[in-house]
């Protein structure tokens, strides 16, 4: 059998997206569209991104019906999809070819040499400056990321150069499907445990991704985080190709201490040892030590594809940031709001430090969503650490995203673990007037989650301006 990310796209027929609004199913339709494959899809509500694809040539359903199938050779779903959803059942019944939207993002790949970035945290940022840092040194990417990147211009793009840089995902096990010549690994921190059945399935999974390089592969992986570590060992260890980077000694690309400027970071990265030591300055538009240890992934990988380590740095300088990574969202009363997408106390950890960087000697103020009940009730007394770090955190209500609600299970499962001044407001509204009356000139306030909590920062920066 031919190996999904071995088929070529010309092959699958009219392909319909179910669900084709989605970040990551849109990203997908619009390379297929690149390649000149005929496009259907559908959403239960229309959006920009329905409306970005049918301006490329897509046939756009809002609303889902069985009908909508019809003429289509391949359907495409995503972990999200139910079976009785009207348009998967009649795929199933007209026995279409099925493909779930990594085995797509596969098939897109053909024909190029694929960097695939993994890690529980990190993988939307490290995508986007690998392939900033591949685009500005004239290689002509190809890329598919879970973030509109404005420095890019979309989420996903098809280019005529070799390489292709891909966020892989580790939640649905699908990052094991692309075949990489360079696999990244941010960091490995258990996650997702409503799929995997275990901790150490989890960091088995990474093990098997690593395994899924293809030829002289290359590993990526990041010195500082125990889970990297030790598999980048154990990839060494097999007779695999590593090279580690992060601030640890021992790493191949080492980070020297970096300095913040408002937004801005600067740091030295350190390559080789004695004669053959150098140095590049690491020059970066957004803060925080987890975007400076992003940025060094994206220069290992531009390097491994023959990008001269000066023209990478200076590539990586004009990164700007993602969507929804501590995205500033405006500013009132002299008080200026952000929103970040960090879900796992990790990622809220590395958002209000940098937030506190940032801010100086201002008050951060957090309004955190968690995500999905199952991940609230596991990370519960890490997430009330984690927001403590700010001088004041709203706790909202739980956004469900593909879980049932879980009765008796609300936010107040992290704020009873945390400090007075992490409090539990349930109503998003509620939270953005607390926010406004306790903000001050100078002060920070922080949109967190990976829910709709985004909305609220609009409804800050107005409430603010009418203060």
């Amino acid at each position: 059998m031919v190996a999904e990310h071995q088929l070529d796209p010309g092959r699958l027929g009219r392909v319909h997206f179910i669900g084709m609004g989605g970040a990551g199913m849109s990203a997908v339709a619009k390379l297929m569209l690149a390649h000149g494959v005929p496009v259907s899809g559908s959403d239960r509500q229309d959006s920009p991104a329905l409306r970005q694809l049918e301006d490329l040539g897509a046939t756009v359903f809002v609303g889902q019906r069985a009908e909508h199938v019809t003429g289509a050779r391949t359907v495409v779903v995503s972990t999200a999809i139910p079976p009785e959803d009207p348009e998967y059942a009649a795929a199933r019944a007209a026995g279409l070819r099925v493909l779930h939207r990594s085995d797509a993002l596969a098939a897109t790949m053909h024909g190029r040499d694929v960097v695939a970035v993994a890690g529980t945290h990190g993988k939307t940022t490290t995508s986007a400056m690998a392939a900033l840092a591949l685009h500005a040194a004239g290689r002509h990417p190809s890329w598919a990321i879970g973030a509109h990147v404005a420095d890019l211009g979309a989420n996903a793009a098809l280019g005529d150069g070799r390489w292709f840089v891909a966020e892989a995902d580790e939640s649905d096990g699908s990052f094991l499907k692309y075949g990489p010549r360079v696999a990244v690994v941010t960091n490995i921190e258990p996650d997702h445990l409503d799929f995997y059945p275990s901790r150490e399935a989890f960091y088995q999974a990474f093990d098997d991704f690593a395994a899924t390089l293809t030829g002289d592969g290359l590993l990526v992986a990041c010195q500082d985080d125990p889970g990297s570590r030790a598999l980048a060992e154990r990839h060494r260890a097999a007779g695999g190709r590593v090279v580690s980077y992060g601030t640890d000694a021992t790493a191949d690309v080492r980070v020297l201490p970096h300095g913040t400027d408002g937004l801005r970071t600067h740091s030295t990265l350190v390559l080789g040892e004695g004669a053959d030591r150098r140095e590049e300055q690491l020059e970066l538009a957004v803060p925080g030590r987890h975007n400076v240890l992003n940025a060094t992934a994206a220069f290992c990988v531009a390097v491994e594809a023959g990008v001269p380590p000066a023209d990478a740095v200076r590539g990586l300088a004009g990164f700007h940031g993602s969507a929804r990574r501590f995205d500033l969202r405006g500013e009132g009363r002299g008080v200026r709001v952000f929103d970040d997408y960090a879900h796992h106390p990790t990622e809220v950890v590395a958002a209000l430090t940098a937030a506190r960087e940032v801010a100086g000697g201002h008050r951060v103020i957090a309004i955190f969503q968690p995500h999905l009940f199952s991940r609230t009730r596991q990370f519960a007394a890490e997430f009330a650490d984690a927001l403590a770090l700010a001088d004041e955190s709203l706790v909202i209500d739980v956004f469900a995203a593909r879980e049932q609600p879980v009765a008796g299970l609300t936010s107040e499962v992290i704020t009873e673990r945390a400090p007075a001044h992490v409090r539990y407001v349930p109503d998003g509204a509620q939270a953005v007037a607390e926010a406004a009356r306790a903000a001050r000139p100078g002060d920070l306030v922080l949109t967190v989650g990976a829910g709709d909590v985004t909305r609220l920062g609009p409804l800050l920066v107005d409430r603010l301006g009418e203060s």
